[in-house]
C-alpha cells in the first residue's frame, strides 16, 4: 500500500504534468484542486524538487513546474523517493535489500518467492507507469491476473473466477 504522502505527491504531479508547459504552478492552487492540505504538500513539493523531478521559481508568477518531460517520469521513481523501497518486503528489494529480522533461512523461506513475484509485479505497473498516463489514461495496459496464477499460466478454473469477479 502506497502512504497517504505518496497519493498526495502523485496527485500534485497529475496537476503539474497538466500545466506542463505552461509555466509554474502556485502551491495553493495545487491543494485547492486535489484537495491537499497546503503544509503537507509544501513538504511534498520540496522533497520532489530535491530529486530533480520538479523545479521552482520565486516571486511573482512563481511557482513549481516539472523539471523533465512528463514522459521520463515513472511512478517507480516518485515512489521511491517519497516512500523508499517499493518492495513489500525488505528481502525482495532491490535497491533497499534488508534480511528479515525474523529470517532464519532466506533459501527456505517461503514468502519470499511471493513476495518477489508481488514485487515484480508492482514494479511492472509503476515503471510503465510515466506522469503522461495522467493526460491519457488509455496509456496504462491493465492484465488480470486471478490469484495464484502467474502472468501467462491461468487454468481454466482462473478463468472463470475472473469472470465472476469481473462481471
Amino acid at each position: 500500500m502506497i502512504s497517504k504522502k505518496a497519493k498526495y505527491a502523485i496527485k500534485a504531479l497529475k496537476v503539474l504534468t497538466e500545466e506542463y508547459g505552461k509555466g509554474p504552478v502556485l502551491i495553493s492552487y495545487i491543494s485547492a484542486r486535489e484537495h491537499i492540505p497546503k503544509k503537507f504538500l509544501e513538504a511534498i513539493l520540496l522533497e520532489l524538487r530535491n530529486h530533480g523531478i520538479l523545479q521552482s521559481q520565486k516571486g511573482k508568477g512563481g511557482g513549481y513546474l516539472l523539471r523533465v518531460d512528463p514522459a521520463r517520469v515513472n511512478l517507480a521513481q516518485v515512489l521511491r523517493v517519497i516512500d523508499g523501497p517499493i518492495a513489500p518486503t525488505p528481502c525482495v528489494s532491490l535497491n533497499f535489500y534488508v534480511k528479515c529480522d525474523d529470517c532464519e533461512d532466506e533459501v527456505a523461506c517461503a514468502l519470499k518467492p511471493i513476495m518477489e513475484r508481488v514485487r515484480d509485479a508492482n514494479l511492472g505497473v509503476y515503471e510503465n507507469t510515466t506522469l503522461l498516463a495522467f493526460q491519457n489514461p488509455s496509456m496504462i495496459e491493465t492484465k488480470e491476473i486471478p490469484i495464484g496464477a502467474a502472468a501467462g499460466e491461468m487454468s481454466e478454473a482462473g478463468s472463470e473466477a475472473t469472470s465472476r469477479m469481473t462481471a
